[in-house]
C-alpha cells in the first residue's frame, strides 16, 4: 500500500488545484480603488465649491467684519442676532409664508388636477395642457420675474383686466403695497411650481396598476373616494419629491425677490437669501451675512430630512 502523506490526511486542508487549473484571485480592493478614481473629479469639485466655501462662511460668521478691514471676534453673537433682531426674524418668517405659496398650494392644486385628469385619460388636448402648465419650469426665473413685474404694474395687465370687469376699486400697485407685496410674489412661485408638481404626479399615476382604478369604479367609487383610497397613497414618493423641490425653492428664493421688489416696500418681502446678499454687499456686514447663510443652509437640511420621512419604504 502506498504511503499517505500527513498533509493530505487533514480534513480541513483544501485539495491542491489540478495542474493547468487557473488560480482566481480576488480583485475587490482593486475595483474599490478604481471606483474612487472615477469619483475623484466630482469629489474635488464638491470640496472646492461647496465644502470649502461652507467652512469659510461658518468661520467668517464668528466675526464682525466689513470685508476689508481687520475682523473682530464676536463668537456666536451673529447667530444670537438672528433670534433677537426683528429684521432677521421677519426675513425667516417671510420665507415660511413663501413655503405656503411655493410648496403647499402647488401640491394641493396639482393633486386636484391629477385626480381630474386620471378620471379622464382620453381628455382632448390633455398633452397641450401639460405643456402649458409645465412651461414656467423651462423659462428662466429672471424672465418670469420680469414678466410678472409688468403684469403687477399699476398700468399692467392685471389692473386693466380688473377695470374691464368693473373692479377698478380693487386695483393697486400690487408689489408696492405692504399688504399685497409678499402674497403677490408668492403667487408667482405658485404659478411656477404647479406645472412641476403636476408632471410628477401624472407620472406617478401612470405607475399605479390600472386594475385598481377599474375595480374601484366598478364598485361605484366616486372621484374623492378613488383619490383618497388609490391615487393619494400611490403618490407618496412623488409628493415627497415635489415637496422637497418646492420647499427648498421657497427657502432659498432670491432672484424673484431681487427682480420684483428688492425686499420692499420697507422690509415686507425680505427673505434670508436676499438679506444675506444685502448685508454682505450693501451694508458691509459680512459676518452677519455668513451667519444668515449658514442658518438658512441648516434649516434647508433639516426640512429636507423631515420631508424625506414621507418617502415610502421599499418592501
Amino acid at each position: 500500500m502506498p504511503a499517505v502523506s500527513p498533509r493530505s490526511s487533514r480534513p480541513d486542508q483544501e485539495a491542491a488545484p489540478a495542474p493547468g487549473t487557473p488560480v482566481v484571485t480576488s480583485s475587490r480592493p482593486e475595483r474599490q480603488w478604481k471606483a474612487f478614481l472615477y469619483l475623484a473629479p466630482a469629489l474635488v469639485v464638491l470640496v472646492a465649491f461647496i465644502v470649502v466655501p461652507l467652512a469659510q462662511g461658518a468661520w467668517y460668521s464668528l466675526y464682525d467684519w466689513n470685508g476689508l478691514s481687520a475682523a473682530t471676534w464676536v463668537g456666536p453673537q451673529n447667530y444670537v442676532d438672528i433670534v433677537t433682531d426683528p429684521a432677521l426674524r421677519a426675513a425667516f418668517g417671510h420665507a415660511l409664508v413663501l413655503v405656503l405659496f411655493f410648496a403647499v398650494l402647488p401640491v394641493v392644486v396639482a393633486l386636484f388636477l391629477t385626480a381630474v385628469m386620471s378620471r379622464a385619460p382620453r381628455l382632448r388636448g390633455l398633452g397641450f395642457f401639460r405643456v402649458v402648465l409645465f412651461l414656467p419650469q423651462v423659462i428662466a426665473s429672471v424672465v418670469v420675474a420680469t414678466s410678472w413685474l409688468a403684469i403687477y404694474a399699476p398700468d399692467g395687465l392685471l389692473n386693466r383686466l380688473l377695470r374691464l370687469v368693473g373692479l377698478g376699486l380693487v386695483t393697486r400697485a400690487w408689489l408696492g403695497d405692504f399688504s399685497t407685496a409678499l402674497p403677490a410674489v408668492g403667487f408667482v412661485g405658485s404659478w411656477v411650481g404647479i406645472g412641476l408638481c403636476l408632471v410628477l404626479f401624472l407620472s406617478g399615476v401612470g405607475q399605479i396598476d390600472p386594475e385598481l382604478f377599474e375595480a374601484a369604479r366598478l364598485d361605484g367609487a366616486g372621484l374623492f373616494r378613488e383619490f383618497f383610497a388609490i391615487t393619494l397613497p400611490g403618490l407618496r414618493g412623488q409628493i415627497t419629491v415635489a415637496l422637497t423641490l418646492t420647499v427648498v425653492a421657497a427657502l432659498k428664493s432670491f432672484d424673484l425677490i431681487y427682480v420684483t421688489t428688492r425686499g420692499g416696500p420697507g422690509d415686507s418681502t425680505t427673505v434670508p437669501s436676499y438679506l444675506a446678499y444685502e448685508r454682505a454687499f450693501q451694508t458691509n456686514q459680512v459676518g452677519s451675512a455668513c451667519a444668515v447663510g449658514i442658518t438658512l443652509a441648516v434649516v434647508i437640511v433639516l426640512v429636507t430630512v423631515l420631508i424625506s420621512k414621507l418617502q415610502p419604504r421599499e418592501s
